[in-house]
């Protein structure tokens, strides 16, 4: 379990199942609500120097949209921003994504769904405090998707090295 910068772990998880399964709790840096980290997710993220401490507005949306086109390039086409911070597909949430900003440092992370295992995120998440409105009050298993479900290849086990291939070919700086 990943707790975001200024979650509260008492309203975002069912601290019963946490504690009884012996999940280990971390918190980032970076903001939004608690996630589920398993071998089905694939994280990308990275840091880039920034002077100051403007700049996060422009910078979100320049590294959203490095990795959307990294998705279509690797085979998961019309991928959206959805919300603040979701990558969305057929109105559903295939990853999510922080940012942690310092002087003269920027943090982004995105959490792909590749093929989350949904029975963890409903035993230890509870509907989260706050939604984007796309949401609409659904479910964690009926508003997350799998990006395996979707994709053009049937290779996802290749996914990564797809996705890591097209992000580098074009580096966000």
């Amino acid at each position: 379990m990943v707790l975001g910068r200024g979650s509260d772990p008492e309203r975002e998880l069912d601290l019963t199942a946490c504690l009884a399964d012996q999940v280990p709790l971390t918190r980032r840096r970076g903001g939004g609500c608690a996630v589920v980290l398993d071998p089905g997710n694939l994280i990308v993220s990275v840091t880039l120097p920034l002077p100051g401490l403007t700049g996060i507005s422009r910078a979100y949306d320049d590294l959203t949209r490095w990795m959307i086109d990294g998705l279509e390039l690797a085979g998961v086409k019309d991928v959206e921003r959805a919300g603040t911070s979701d990558l969305s597909l057929e109105g559903k949430k295939v990853g999510g994504s922080c940012i942690y900003r310092a002087p003269g440092l920027l943090f982004y992370s995105t959490t792909l769904l590749v093929d989350p295992n949904l029975k963890l995120v409903e035993r230890y998440l509870r509907h989260p405090p706050r939604e984007p409105e796309y949401r609409r009050g659904r479910s964690h298993r009926e508003f997350m998707l799998s990006l395996t479900e979707v994709m053009e290849s049937d290779d996802a086990a290749g996914f990564q090295e797809r996705l890591t291939e097209s992000l580098l070919a074009d580096p966000p700086c």
